[in-house]
Parts: C-alpha cells; sequence; structure tokens
C-alpha cells in the first residue's frame, strides 16, 4: 500500500493529530515511529471520522494505516494469524460487508469484514510453517510434498496480494488442506478501524469494543440508519470531542457532478422536483449523469437497480427475468443474488463458520454458475471474496408479487439461502459500490409525496443521497416503470479475469 504524497486540508490534518494522539495514548508514537507494549486491561477509546462523500475520509484511513504499518504495527487480516506476542501491535481495517472491503482493497487498503475478525481459521501445524515464513516471522520451511517451486510461486503470490490462503493456493493445496477448522475470536486485538459504520448496529459496536480497545469509527452521517436503530447512527451516540467531522470537500469531488448532485441535497430549498431537474441539468453537461426512460436489463446483472419499496424490487426482478427469457423453475447462469443468510443446525456450527468465511453471509452479492455436483448444491461467484468460486448447498427463493411465499427453483434441506439480486433496496445497497448505478427515480418520487422523515431529514433526501453515491463512475437516473432489452444473453465470462489494484489518487484541496 504506498500512497501519494498528499496535503491534507485543516480538517483532514486536524483529524489525523487527533487519531495519533489517541493512538500515542494507546502506545502507538506515529511521529517517532515507536510502539510500546499494550496495556492489560485498557479502557476502550472511540473516536469517529465522519464526513459526506468527497470529503477525504478513505484517503485519510489509508494514510493513518500505512503510517501505523511503517511504525511497526501488524496487519490482521482475518486469513492467518501469527503467535502472540506480549509487545506485538496489531490493526485490522474492517468494513461491514464483503462488497465495502472489497472496494478498500482495490484502492490498496488490506481490508477484510468484521465477520472475518470475529472467527479464525485453525491451521494445520505443517502448513502454518509457510504461513510464518509468508509473513516475516519464520525460516523458509521444507514441507513434505510441496517443491521449492511451489514455495516459490507462495512467496510470489503473498508478496503481490498479502494473502496467506490465497499463496497456499498458488502452491498447489486447497482449503481442506491447510484449514481444519474456524473458532470463534477469545483474545482481544488491538487498533480497529471501521470504515462504512453508518451500517453498523448497536450490537456490533459492543463487540468491536471487547475486541479492540482502540476504536476509530469512519463513517457518513448523511446515509440511512440501520434498521432498528430509530433513524440514529451508532457514532451519533458518541459525546461530540469524539467526533472529528470533515467539512471540506475536495476538487477532486468537486469536479464530480455525481457527488455535485449528493452535496445539493443538504439545500432545504430543494424539494425533489428541483432536484431532478438538477439531474436533467447535470446529464446535459457531463455524460457520466444520464437520465432515460428505461433500466437496463444488462446493467442489471452486475449492478443491481436500487429502489425504495421492496414491491419494486420483486417487480423489476420478474421483468430482468423475463428480459433474459429465464425459466420459471431454474436459473440461468450469470444471474445474481443476495446471500440472506445460513440455515443450518447447531450441530452443522462448524459447517456454517466455514461457509461465512468464505464470504457467505447475510447480505453478500453471489453470481450463480450453476448447479453443483450434488442434488441441492449450486457453483457460486461470491462477489469481493478473496477466493470468489464457492460451492454450497443453497436455497434460492424468489419473490412473487402480491404473494406471501416465494418460489423456491432450488431447495437444499439446509444451506445458504439466497434471494435474487437484480434490484435491491437503497438501504440494502449501502456499503457497496459499483462503476454504473442505475437508480429508479419514480419510487424516490413516492417518498417524497409520502412526506416521511428520518432523524429530521425528509427520507426521500437519504435514499437519493445514498442512492447517488453508490455509483463510482456513472449515474443513470431511470424517468420510467419501463426495461430495455438485453441484446445479448447472460453468461459469466466477465468474471474470470480479476481487477487489477487501484492506487488512491492524491485528492487536492481548494486553495
Amino acid at each position: 500500500m504506498t500512497l501519494p504524497a498528499i496535503q491534507f486540508s485543516d480538517d483532514q490534518a486536524d483529524a489525523y493529530d487527533r487519531v495519533a494522539d489517541a493512538l500515542a495514548a494507546a502506545g502507538v508514537d506515529l511521529a517517532d515511529e515507536t510502539l510500546m507494549p499494550p496495556r492489560e486491561g485498557a479502557a476502550s477509546s472511540v473516536l469517529a471520522v465522519l464526513g459526506k462523500a468527497g470529503s477525504g475520509k478513505t484517503l485519510l484511513l489509508a494514510r493513518l494505516a500505512e503510517d501505523l504499518i511503517r511504525a511497526g504495527v501488524e496487519i490482521v487480516s482475518g486469513d492467518w494469524e501469527g503467535r502472540r506476542r506480549k509487545d506485538r501491535r496489531t490493526l485490522a481495517i474492517l468494513a461491514p460487508t464483503n462488497k465495502a472491503a472489497w472496494v478498500l482493497r482495490m484502492r490498496g487498503v488490506p481490508a477484510t469484514t468484521i465477520h472475518r475478525i470475529l472467527y479464525t481459521p485453525v491451521y494445520d501445524p505443517e502448513y502454518e510453517k509457510i504461513a510464518e515464513w509468508l509473513a516475516g516471522s519464520g525460516d523458509r520451511p521444507v514441507v513434505e510434498g510441496l517443491s521449492e517451486a511451489a514455495l516459490d510461486r507462495a512467496k510470489a503470490f503473498f508478496e503481490a496480494q498479502k494473502s496467506v490462503p490465497g499463496a497456499l493456493a498458488a502452491a498447489g493445496l486447497r482449503g481442506s488442506d491447510f484449514i481444519t477448522g474456524w473458532k470463534r475470536r477469545e483474545d482481544p486485538l488491538d487498533i480497529g478501524f471501521v470504515d462504512e459504520s453508518s451500517m453498523l448496529d448497536a450490537r456490533q459496536l459492543d463487540d468491536l469494543r471487547e475486541i479492540f480497545p482502540t476504536l476509530c469509527l469512519f463513517g457518513d452521517p448523511a446515509q440511512l440508519a440501520p434498521v432498528g436503530q430509530s433513524g440514529q447512527m451508532v457514532f451519533e451516540t458518541l459525546p461530540a470531542e469524539r467526533q472529528l467531522t470533515l467539512s471540506r470537500v475536495h476538487r477532486q469531488a468537486k469536479d464530480n457532478p455525481i457527488l455535485d448532485l449528493a452535496h445539493a441535497l443538504a439545500d432545504p430549498e430543494v424539494d425533489f422536483n428541483r432536484f431532478e431537474r438538477m439531474v436533467e441539468e447535470a446529464a446535459s453537461r457531463d455524460d457520466r449523469v444520464v437520465v432515460q426512460g428505461r433500466v437496463e436489463a444488462a446493467l442489471m446483472a452486475r449492478s443491481p437497480a436500487l429502489v425504495w419499496r421492496n414491491a419494486t424490487r420483486i417487480r423489476m426482478i420478474h421483468a430482468f427475468r423475463a428480459a433474459y427469457g429465464a425459466p420459471p423453475d431454474a436459473l440461468l447462469e450469470g444471474e445474481p443474488l443476495i446471500c440472506d443468510g445460513i440455515e443450518l443446525p447447531l450441530k452443522h456450527r462448524k459447517k456454517r463458520i466455514d461457509l461465512e468465511a468464505r464470504g457467505l453471509i447475510k447480505g453478500a452479492q453471489v453470481i450463480y454458475l450453476g448447479p453443483g455436483r450434488k442434488p441441492g448444491f449450486s457453483k457460486l461467484h461470491v462477489v469481493g471474496a478473496e477466493a470468489p468460486e464457492v460451492s454450497a448447498a443453497s436455497i434460492v427463493k424468489i419473490e412473487m408479487p402480491d404473494e406471501e411465499e416465494p418460489f423456491i427453483p432450488y431447495a437444499a434441506r439446509m444451506g445458504a439461502t439466497f434471494l435474487h439480486g437484480a434490484a435491491v433496496t437503497i438501504h440494502k445497497a449501502q456499503g457497496s459500490q459499483w462503476d454504473t448505478v442505475q437508480v429508479f427515480a419514480p419510487d424516490l418520487s413516492a417518498a417524497a409525496w409520502a412526506g416521511r422523515v428520518e432523524a429530521g431529514q425528509p427520507l426521500w433526501k437519504r435514499l437519493a443521497y445514498v442512492a447517488i453515491t453508490r455509483a463510482q463512475e456513472r449515474l443513470i437516473w431511470v424517468t420510467r416503470a419501463r426495461l430495455a432489452r438485453p441484446d445479448a444473453p447472460l453468461g459469466t465470462a466477465d468474471l474470470k479475469a480479476a481487477p487489477a489494484p487501484l492506487v488512491l489518487e492524491q485528492e487536492e484541496v481548494e486553495p
């Protein structure tokens, strides 16, 4: 993770100093790059770095992480953890979902999911020697059945990706060869950075405070609060002096018409009709914003259309399946799914942990690759997972319009459950980003006409803010309930090539 030299804005510099002071109090001095052993029984210290899209939260997180690593703090990724030492200092960079963690990793930040930190793999001792060697805490091992060339491949992979399981796979091993099981974390860690913390609920924050004596939350207060939080986000419960606000919008963000629209929503004079005119004006000036009267089915296969109401979501999914000629009793290869959880009895706890560790946690985006070898099994591509191809016992539910019970084309007796993913609610889309996002404007109009308010803000504005900031490159504002049919069949060839990691660009600030 190598970032270019940057000039912090005043609010970024202040936030950096405040976080650095908290780290110094915990025994990690970034200025002198010195470490003190962690204090036993230290009370939890929580800071929140808050700001809207374009304020530089992610860049600040990445810079702090790089400086911690330079000072000698070890990254804990969740795929392997070295032996504990009394003087060891650790950092885990976390996100609530696989997709959010993947977005960070593509920006050069070694992130993992909160779930992967709660559960840790148990390695076979013979192969743990390889992991220790890769991490720099052991000598090059001699392992029966592995050639010197295989070890060289593992080393080369690890130096590029920093993933122990990926390196062992590059050496020709399967996960079942070197991981003997999973266990819930018993020992606390050290420093935790949590991105997309607007998605955290109170229980998750309590779990994290038990693990991390020093915790820093990075979040956007303009997003939607988790269901059941009464419109309040967990960082809003912290004392005011523990909340650090980034208010400066950077030049890179100001030059982005999508973020311009997001920030315009803060104006109390902007109602829905005026905002829609602003979208049209932006589209007339910049091709990164598009206004059209149809949803594009081809985009829905990898980037779900974003809606407010469940009824809209279900109708749009059925329109998508009809456009591709999907049979009513089966899935086509390439259809998108959303993991809705794991249905396994307690006696299969190890299998549950294994599936969740592979990325099949609630809300994970998945692509159907075809039937598995056993009845009820499906081959799946877990978007954002480090080892994305999984075969799992599956229960696929396709909800039907105006019916309480879903149709189930595939049903194992137990396993991972899935809903269709061609369209998702804006609430469910939080934490994810896609290159191109389609926002179904009639649903936002309905929210505006309903006059609903959440945490003192019109609900339609919160929905619109979250929806349009899911777009990294292009926003499509869909004005009518119509579907543009695809010009090619569904496929999975696009899943074979892994994208190259991105490096965070320098963000210039306005003078």
